[in-house]
């Protein structure tokens, strides 16, 4: 087996021209795109391969998109929401209906409407 800083001394290289291809090609593709839709729907004039690359930066800083953002369940926020939730069915399946009744008046009272967890069938 390799030590890593074998590996990374390939993947760095080659990330490097990854990002500068995917630059490229997508700059290519929007001035392409521009140029042949916005001077003839709008009248806007014809704009250069560096202006495209200009044009795809800002539109990653105001919109922050490029397909690099993960759903909102992923990561350690998505972890813990889930754990979260399993706990309170867990809680909720064990409560006497009393119990039950008492804690909907609890969070009706904080929170507004309250819907229990739903009671997983069990195999």
């Amino acid at each position: 087996m390799r030590p890593r800083w074998r590996k990374m001394i390939w993947m760095v290289p080659l990330g490097i021209v990854g990002m500068l291809l995917f630059i490229a090609i997508g700059g290519e593709i929007v001035r392409l795109l521009w140029n042949w839709l916005a001077p003839m729907l709008f009248g806007w004039r014809q704009i250069t391969f560096w202006q495209a690359i200009g044009l795809l930066a800002l539109c990653r800083i105001l919109f922050g998109g490029l397909g690099m953002h993960r759903g909102p369940g992923a990561g350690m926020r998505g972890r813990m929401r889930g754990r979260m939730r399993e706990r309170m069915e867990e809680r909720w399946a064990q409560m006497t209906p009393e119990e039950r009744e008492q804690a909907r008046q609890r969070f009706r009272g904080r929170c507004g409407p309250f819907e229990p967890p739903e009671a997983k069938p069990t195999t």
